[in-house]
């Protein structure tokens, strides 16, 4: 059996997920391979790059430039995180992408985001965190309403949860069939339908595969939950969620509250930590 990490995103939610990664990193877990969507993949990027902290440091440091998030972005730009700052200035300069450590790890890493013809996932894997997987990881995170699709390719491009929640079974199609799976919600949790779906066909009108999509995207997460569930009771996957609700902003700009999120996830990673040493041992 072979082990890989699962990511799942869910926006500022993705500080636990930073918080649990880079304990495991400081702890020396490593996987043959990782898989991200959405934050899952933004952030769980610093994995294979081996840079633990970084996604805190930089989340807590820019959360308030208007080039980072802000409605200023979103009306200029259509994209309410900019995609200048966030997939260039931030990692090329600002601080520093590793994409030496990147292209050197042989982890494999995956990452999933949502064709807006078919509505349905599609994934890439990531070689050296250069343009082309920038372009990927800006695709996976680019949440309906708030972005325009990504061209990357020769696809088209949106949020990677929209169809794909966590991509488990697109690992497991791997051959990962033993996984350590980092979720951003406390068990039981399950989605109810979107109550904006007018808003949603409007936006979405000129690619109605991802409206179709986003209108059933509750019964896909919650299949995948049950899924989760009845993996993590066979003892075939590891699961780490956050004990409580995190209740923090898609868009948080408290870096407070990120820290807070990010804390969460360490002392959670810690306290599994052996657990997740004999589970990857087994």
């Amino acid at each position: 059996m072979t082990s890989a990490l699962v990511m799942e995103g869910g926006a500022m939610r993705g500080m636990f997920t930073c918080g649990v990664i880079d304990t495991l990193m400081s702890a020396g877990v490593t996987f043959p391979a990782a898989a991200g969507i959405s934050a899952g993949a933004v952030f769980g990027c610093n994995i294979k790059s081996r840079q633990p902290g970084r996604a805190l440091r930089y989340n807590m440091k820019y959360c308030r430039d208007p080039r980072y998030c802000s409605l200023r972005s979103l009306l200029r730009t259509g994209d309410l995180y900019g995609a200048d700052f966030c997939y260039r200035l931030l990692p090329d300069q600002l601080d520093p992408f590793d994409r030496e450590a990147f292209r050197e790890n042989p982890m494999v890493f995956e990452i999933g985001a949502t064709d807006v013809r078919t509505g349905r996932c599609v994934y890439h894997t990531c070689f050296d965190g250069g343009a082309e997987d920038m372009l990927w990881f800006r695709a996976s995170a680019s949440m309906p309403l708030v972005s325009r699709p990504v061209a990357v390719s020769g696809l088209l491009l949106l949020d990677g949860g929209i169809a794909d929640a966590v991509p488990c079974a697109h690992m497991e199609a791997l051959g990962y069939d033993r996984n350590v799976i980092v979720l951003t919600q406390p068990r039981g949790y399950r989605k109810k339908p979107i109550s904006a779906l007018p808003l949603y066909r409007l936006a979405l009108r000129r690619w109605p595969a991802v409206y179709e999509a986003m209108a059933a995207r509750h019964e896909m997460y919650n299949r995948q939950m049950d899924e989760i569930d009845a993996r993590e009771a066979s003892g075939a996957a590891l699961v780490i969620r956050p004990p409580a609700p995190l209740n923090i902003g898609h868009t948080e700009r408290n870096p407070a509250e990120l820290e807070r999120v990010y804390r969460v996830g360490q002392r959670e990673a810690e306290r599994r930590m052996e657990e997740v040493k004999r589970f990857l041992e087994e």
